[in-house]
């Protein structure tokens, strides 16, 4: 076993965190800028099962931050080339490559046969609707994200308090990589740090990695962080829905005007702008579902909705509830 030597050598690995390492199996959502050291560096520890989630394809603006792949692969899916890239550098990893997005629907069934999930999708709708799916599994979840010179990175779930309970509110902005931009070293920092918190779960090390987020400034080159092990849940929080979960009695406004969708999420929804929303009258029980592009104006209006007394809300996030 000369591929692990250097790391069996290792006090709290040994040969019997090599085999918790073969026999273990991590989610990776997301095989993009984390996702892209996560992945190598798992691979490379020799963990048994990998399942990419991803359903975009490489383009030539990931290269730069995304080094599993090469010009050869732009226009293929990155899941699907993310996994070929992973058996060529360890070809004792078995690799499944899903091209679906991952959904408010489908996250409880994705996330229920893993043992480590990590958050790599630089979404924060689909951050939450991990971090739900994981509670409800108590299965551990590694969430990160990087903007332009800095991130971070959390252990979650699994026992630990969950992302709303350290992320209750939204961000400031829905600013991305793609609409602001980041440097390659940020989220290759910010990702091998994920792929060093999944190995410490799997080994079951002490101190846990869980209960933790860890903050990167690369600008000024300074690390923080600190422990969210007793933060409690929140009491009341909006789920993320997706168009197959509704119910038929739901109230459901589509946020999105026509000049930005021409249809609504679904042919019931009533448009409405947020300004219209302080003339909606109490929906006697039914349950309010908003809906927009990332989520983030629906959480807003939810919010602004549940100041005024309405009990039951929900969101949706048109990029990932289909």
């Amino acid at each position: 076993m000369t591929r692990y030597v250097r790391q069996i050598q290792l006090p709290d690995v040994g040969d019997e965190g090599q085999a918790r390492f073969a026999r273990a199996r991590v989610l990776v959502v997301g095989a993009g800028g984390l996702g892209s050291p996560v992945l190598l560096y798992l691979a490379g520890a020799g963990v048994g099962n990998l399942t990419i989630l991803d359903p975009d394809h490489v383009e030539e603006t990931n290269l730069h931050r995304q080094p599993m792949f090469r010009m050869a692969d732009i226009g293929r899916a990155k899941a699907v080339a993310a996994a070929e890239a992973i058996r060529a550098l360890n070809p004792e990893v078995v690799v499944n490559a899903q091209t679906c997005a991952l959904t408010p629907a489908n996250a409880p069934r994705v996330v229920k046969d893993a043992d480590v999930v990590i958050d790599a999708a630089d979404s924060f709708a689909v951050s939450y609707c991990l971090s739900d799916a994981c509670l409800a599994a108590r299965t551990p979840l590694i969430s990160a994200s990087a903007l332009g010179q800095t991130g971070y990175v959390g252990g979650f779930c699994g026992g630990a308090p969950s992302l709303r309970a350290v992320f209750p509110d939204l961000p400031q902005s829905g600013a991305t990589c793609a609409t602001a931009g980041v440097l390659g070293p940020v989220v290759g920092t910010v990702g091998a740090m994920q792929a060093q918190m999944a190995l410490r779960v799997i080994l079951a090390s002490d101190p846990s990695p869980l209960g933790n987020v860890v903050s990167v400034d690369l600008l000024c080159f300074r690390f923080g962080g600190f422990d969210f092990a007793n933060s409690p849940e929140p009491v009341h929080s909006f789920p993320f829905l997706s168009k197959d979960m509704l119910k038929a009695d739901d109230l459901v406004i589509e946020l999105r005007d026509v000049a930005e969708v021409a249809d609504p999420i679904v042919p019931a929804a009533v448009r409405m702008t947020s300004d219209m929303l302080d003339d909606l009258q109490e929906t006697k029980g039914r349950r309010v579902v908003l809906c927009c592009h990332s989520g983030m104006r629906a959480w807003r209006a939810a919010s602004q909705l549940q100041s005024r007394g309405f009990g039951s809300l929900a969101v949706m996030a048109a990029v990932a509830c289909t």
